[in-house]
């Protein structure tokens, strides 16, 4: 099987827009979660969220594309374009259907479908935009990826919530171990609305504490839940021989990824990790960090917990959290 690199980063974050500004704010420690300002949440039982509020839609996305496009298919516009500017790459260039785009979303342009309720009850049918069916369909973000850069090979969007980002990495090197030259990968998510925020709160999982340093935090005694954040981050994956010919080393192999199901009361974190490391041919002792899904609530993450020492042993390997400063 081919081995398959990471080339470009794209990354659109609460702390950071844009990977250097990102990197620099997790190296300092330097939280995005503050009281959102995208919308009234005064009256709501959770203020806080991470919110990208250096991000002027305009300025990252073509005035024509405005009108039919929600805000997190402009994050994603914004993060592919960053990734394969990184990469060195030209898509256009490669022959035939060998570049492709496989992004995740949990909620697809949840801020555009909202617009489209309130003007249908509010003033009738003909009020709602044109581009309705499709500026808040999932596939929204790859399928405009697609055209600004001429990928003409798959595309696709995997929806499965937290998982979706590394479910689209897995699909997208099986791409390429498949025959793909070069594919943008990664998730990205907007919910930042009265509607997104419902379905959120609806979940019963958001930590309702006030003060940013001291809400969501993964594995305390006294978590009470996690909080949301919008961005995310895209990848370019490419074949490791076309990535040498073009003179790029990359900054690391997709060496291993596994996905399980859970069934009742059956949580199966640890087979899918040791699933990972028998696909990546390496042991426990070969891992050097673990960034861990910190769901923020007692049960998830004793769960979690529970699988990281079976795996690796108590005290085994170090362990973080990233996303307490983007949401997750």
């Amino acid at each position: 099987t081919a081995d398959v690199l990471v080339t470009g980063i794209g990354v659109t974050a609460p702390n950071g827009l844009g990977t250097n500004a990102w990197w620099q704010a997790v190296l300092h420690g330097r939280s995005g979660i503050k009281t959102l300002t995208r919308f009234d949440a005064t009256r709501y039982p959770v203020r806080l969220a991470g919110e990208i509020g250096d991000f002027v839609d305009a300025d990252h996305v073509p005035s024509r594309l405005l009108p039919e496009t929600d805000r997190a298919t402009r994050l994603m516009l914004c993060a592919a374009r960053e990734a394969l500017s990184d990469c060195g790459a030209d898509p256009a260039g490669l022959p035939g259907r060998t570049a492709g785009v496989i992004t995740a979303s949990s909620a697809g342009g949840t801020e555009f479908g909202q617009r489209g309720l309130a003007a249908l009850w509010g003033t009738g049918a003909r009020s709602v935009s044109v581009y309705q069916s499709s500026g808040f369909f999932h596939g929204a973000g790859p399928g405009q990826i697609a055209i600004r850069h001429q990928l003409r090979g798959t595309g696709s969007t995997i929806i499965s919530e937290q998982a979706g980002g590394i479910d689209a990495l897995a699909r997208a090197r099986r791409r390429i171990r498949d025959g793909a030259q070069l594919m943008v990968t990664g998730g990205i998510d907007s919910t930042l609305c009265p509607w997104g925020w419902a379905a959120h709160l609806a979940d019963g999982r958001m930590s309702p504490t006030p003060d940013p340093l001291r809400a969501y935090r993964p594995f305390d005694a006294a978590a009470d839940g996690h909080l949301v954040g919008e961005g995310g981050a895209l990848l370019v994956l490419e074949d490791a021989e076309a990535a040498a010919a073009r003179g790029t080393a990359g900054y690391g192999t997709v060496a291993g990824c596994a996905a399980t199901f859970d069934g009742p009361h059956t949580p199966r974190l640890q087979e899918a990790a040791q699933l990972a490391l028998t696909d990546a041919r390496l042991t426990p002792g070969d891992i050097d960090v673990v960034f861990a899904d910190g769901a923020g609530e007692r049960a998830g993450d004793l769960a979690e917990s529970a699988a990281l020492c079976a795996l690796f042993g108590p005290y085994g390997v170090p362990v973080t959290v990233p996303k307490t400063m983007t949401g997750r």
